[in-house]
């Protein structure tokens, strides 16, 4: 495949918790390429999975808790091995690991903290949109070393559970992330922190309706452009449009559910 081939991301969000769901089905109601899932992410067949994770990647609770379970215990040592690499020992909310799982479904883990602690408040934080949208640019930064190589991505609520975010609220912010990442590419996760905290830190997270992210003028961010001559930034735009299923119905993806609660 050449970087002129690839095609548009497939995100897959899912969630157990139908309230999340609901309000994922209002925001992306309308938006191509986005599958709404009430679920388990463990049953999800994506290139990559994300998983909500605190500042030090200890994966003992929620979604984390899961998938470490899914992959019998071995998957939390290749997370912490990577975030002493690149942050030692302590990533920041706003940044993102993405390591090899040794399997094709998925081949990669996305990490990305909503919190430093396990179970912290993040409901009055801009802590959703700033994980999101690190585990949207470590697909960009993944993609650009191996093109191609994730194509499609399952993402649960974000801090929904412990972090007490309530599920619009989630949504939004999620929403937020996801046009970034559709719309930008960044040159490293200090910037695209820059870029979200300057947008969006004067908003009402209440409000009802998400924020679209103007990247200030300055910042090392460049468009992510759809069409037939792209390169490792661009892609073909894709047919799919949104759409809403519950775990048990026929299931292109495949899996079984389990019941786990994210963070």
């Amino acid at each position: 495949m050449t970087t002129s081939q690839l095609p548009a991301l497939k995100v897959v969000l899912v969630d157990v918790n139908r309230a999340v769901t609901d309000a994922w089905e209002a925001v992306f109601a309308d938006v191509p390429n986005v599958e709404i899932v009430r679920g388990s992410i463990t049953a999800r067949r994506t290139d990559a999975w994300v998983t909500p994770t605190n500042s030090l990647g200890r994966m003992d609770g929620g979604v984390d808790a899961a998938v470490n379970r899914h992959f019998r215990g071995r998957i939390q040592a290749l997370v912490q091995d990577e975030i002493a690499k690149r942050y030692g020992g302590t990533m920041p909310v706003g940044a993102a690991t993405c390591v090899p799982t040794g399997g094709l479904r998925p081949r990669f883990l996305i990490s990305t903290p909503t919190m430093v602690q396990s179970a912290q408040d993040i409901s009055d934080t801009l802590n959703v949109a700033l994980a999101c949208a690190a585990a949207f640019q470590a697909v960009h930064m993944q993609n650009a070393k191996e093109p191609g190589s994730i194509e499609s991505l399952a993402l649960p609520g974000l801090g929904a559970a412990t972090g007490r975010v309530p599920p619009r609220v989630c949504a939004n912010l999620m929403w937020t992330a996801f046009t970034l990442f559709s719309e930008y590419v960044f040159r490293d996760y200090d910037t695209l922190r820059t870029a979200v905290l300057s947008q969006l830190g004067g908003h009402d997270l209440e409000g009802e309706e998400p924020v679209r992210v103007s990247v200030p003028k300055g910042l090392d961010a460049q468009p992510f452009v759809v069409g037939p001559n792209a390169n490792w930034r661009r892609c073909h735009s894709g047919e799919m449009t949104s759409s809403v299923r519950v775990e048990g119905a026929p299931d292109k993806m495949g899996g079984t559910p389990s019941n786990e609660e994210p963070p």
